[in-house]
C-alpha cells in the first residue's frame, strides 16, 4: 500500500513546516487528491491516523477533496470531465486526450497553533 509512504511524506513536511514555520501542533490537514492521482482515499485516512501519531499531527483531522478530472483533446481542443486515463474525445473520438486537472496530489491547506 503506497498510501502509507505518501502519508509518512506528509508527515515529513509537516515536521519540517512546523520547525520553519515555529508551529507546534497541526490540527486539521487538508489535501487535494485527483481521481486519477491513483491514491486511494479511505487508505490515505487509515494510513494518515498510524502514521502521524507521535508527530506535530497526532490527532489531526484530514480533509481529501476529490476535484473532477479533466482532459483536452489536442484534435478538436474541447475539454471534457474522464473517468479515467487514455479516454476518447467525446466529440471527434480522438484517443489522445490529454489529463489537464485530476491527477494532484498535494496539502492545500493547515490549520495549525
Amino acid at each position: 500500500m503506497h498510501e502509507m509512504s505518501l502519508c509518512e511524506n506528509i508527515r515529513d513536511i509537516l515536521e519540517g513546516q512546523a520547525q520553519t514555520g515555529g508551529f507546534t501542533r497541526v490540527n486539521k490537514v487538508w489535501l487535494e487528491v485527483g481521481p486519477l492521482s491513483c491514491v486511494e482515499p479511505e487508505a490515505l485516512r487509515f494510513g494518515f491516523d498510524v502514521v502521524m501519531r507521535g508527530s506535530v499531527a497526532e490527532g489531526a483531522t484530514l480533509d481529501i477533496a476529490t476535484p473532477r478530472a479533466m482532459a483536452q483533446c489536442p484534435a478538436c481542443h474541447r475539454i471534457a470531465e474522464v473517468k479515467q486515463r487514455f479516454e476518447a474525445c467525446p466529440d471527434c473520438g480522438s484517443p489522445a486526450l490529454q489529463v489537464t486537472r485530476g491527477d494532484e496530489f498535494r496539502i492545500i491547506k493547515l490549520e495549525v497553533v
